[in-house]
């Protein structure tokens, strides 16, 4: 193994599990165990509970200008850091390095936006009567926690670890038990950068842990990142315990490409939206609709994916199972009768046998109802269905059942904003194949990509993460009496 096992942090300090049970982390780029994480049980997790119940008074009562100072310094041992991580995110995941560097510089940048959060809390005061006055205060929640996913070991831990904890919370992190390591070195990080012990842990592990999180009566809000099915079952486990929950789900994007959009900068989004990340992404292109006569863009769209070469500028799928998921998609789609232009199964690079890719790959003459335009593939694929005109490509669109992007390539104005207002999904781009908000814009789709109210990121993040204090003050007697008093 190339890295020591990977513990629980608890209380500032590593720690094994109680069952003493561990899984292997397997690299998907090589197939080579790198590390061991620790499965951990309900004693694990009441032993994090108990270490954020008794650092949250001192922390909430710390003051959020106090507070942020941690991540002024938390930012710059990221940008220090910069290349362990990116190494780190790459061995783990399978990306490549270049997208594991940027997956880690928006972890920089979601950490300059909870450095803004006491420019954002300030609260309002209103003499509402004479000599009456309210005011309004955003108070943390308590013990918070957050489950993230394998297809972003940096990134989506930082949507959630800042902001929650700048705001006054205890966090604890469930992160995946297929690529931990990440989110240990986060853990040293915010250690290093001055975090009390207590306010950020760590419980490694599976669905028993998952499923504790949601039943514990002390934790009082879980966020959640993974596929639509998993995130039903945690929203209802978590609501039904009387928590708050933000569970974002799977999506199946559609970019609905039009006779007069620009072929060279189409084409080159559209191979890199579906190709990005292995197409392990809930922003993914993953259905494309062309409207009309869009032959020579699909022409130009194949061209591009042939330049994207497993194990050189295409990363690993995350494991055997995804690889053979994805693949049967394609066999199922050529059965049905769709055209395979660019068929990317079977991938092997040379000197990583075991390592698990899949070329990217394109598929023409989709249907709607074939299950390659329907479910969400988690690979570099693209299904391309074909439509006569707009109001049939938005009909396609709105009738998958996810909603967490769409995007439109044209050089009509009047018709991408008729697309953006018809369009049923939270994030819209026009000319943009992945239209992911930056901060400090907030991110979170719509039907069935999202569950829970408001957004994981961002400005709408505060609200989930504090509750509203509102204070009403009278301290001149001569206002009387009155329906206030």
């Amino acid at each position: 193994m190339k890295y020591k096992p990977e513990q629980n942090f608890i209380n500032g300090k590593w720690q094994d599990t109680a069952s003493g049970k561990y899984l292997d982390v397997v690299s998907p780029l090589d197939g080579n165990v790198l590390s061991k994480v620790s499965m951990s049980d309900a004693k694990d997790l009441q032993d994090a509970v108990d270490a954020a119940k008794n650092a949250f008074q001192s922390w909430s009562n710390t003051p959020v200008k106090e507070r942020v100072q941690v991540f002024y310094k938390y930012k710059t041992l990221l940008e220090r850091d910069l290349d362990l991580l990116t190494a780190l995110c790459s061995e783990e995941n399978g990306k490549t390095l270049s997208e594991a560097r940027a997956e880690v510089e928006k972890s920089i940048e979601l950490t300059e936006f909870a450095c803004s959060i006491p420019q954002l809390i300030t609260g309002e005061l209103l003499e509402v009567s004479r000599g009456i006055e309210c005011r309004t205060e955003h108070v943390p929640l308590g013990i918070v926690a957050s489950i993230v996913p394998f297809n972003f070991p940096s990134m989506v831990p930082n949507w959630t670890i800042p902001n929650a904890i700048a705001l006054g919370n205890c966090m604890i992190l469930k992160p995946s038990e297929k690529v931990p390591l990440s989110a240990g070195k986060l853990a040293d990080l915010l250690k290093e950068a001055g975090l009390p012990d207590g306010v950020f842990n760590i419980v490694n592990g599976g669905v028993d842990i998952v499923e504790a999180i949601c039943d514990h009566p002390e934790i009082q809000a879980v966020s959640f990142v993974g596929s639509t099915k998993i995130a039903k079952v945690v929203y209802q486990r978590a609501t039904s315990n009387y928590k708050r929950c933000l569970a974002l789900g799977g999506a199946k994007n559609h970019l609905m490409v039009l006779p007069d959009a620009l072929p060279d900068m189409t084409a080159q989004n559209v191979a890199a939206s579906m190709s990005g990340c292995a197409g392990q992404r809930c922003m993914a292109a993953s259905a494309m609709v062309g409207v009309g006569n869009v032959d020579a863009i699909i022409n130009k769209i194949v061209e591009e994916a042939k330049k994207i070469v497993p194990g050189k500028n295409l990363g690993a799928v995350i494991n055997k199972q995804s690889q053979e998921r994805i693949e049967h998609y394609i066999d199922e789609a050529e059965k049905q009768g769709a055209k395979i232009l660019l068929d990317g199964r079977k991938a092997v690079v040379s000197g990583k046998e075991k390592g698990t890719y899949v070329g990217p790959t394109v598929i023409d003459h989709v249907t709607p109802e074939m299950s390659v335009a329907r479910e969400e593939i988690f690979g570099p694929v693209i299904s391309i269905m074909r439509a006569k005109n707009v109001d049939e490509a938005l009909k396609i669109e709105n009738a998958n059942p996810y909603g967490n992007a769409a995007s439109v390539f044209t050089q009509n104005g009047a018709m991408a904003r008729y697309i953006i207002d018809k369009a049923s999904a939270g994030m819209i781009g026009v000319n943009v194949g992945v239209p992911v908000p930056r901060e400090p814009f907030s991110f979170g789709g719509w039907n069935d990509s999202k569950f829970g109210v408001g957004d994981i990121t961002g400005k709408s993040s505060i609200e989930f993460w504090t509750k509203l204090k509102k204070t009403t003050v009278k301290w001149n007697a001569e206002a009387g009496v009155n329906w206030m008093s």
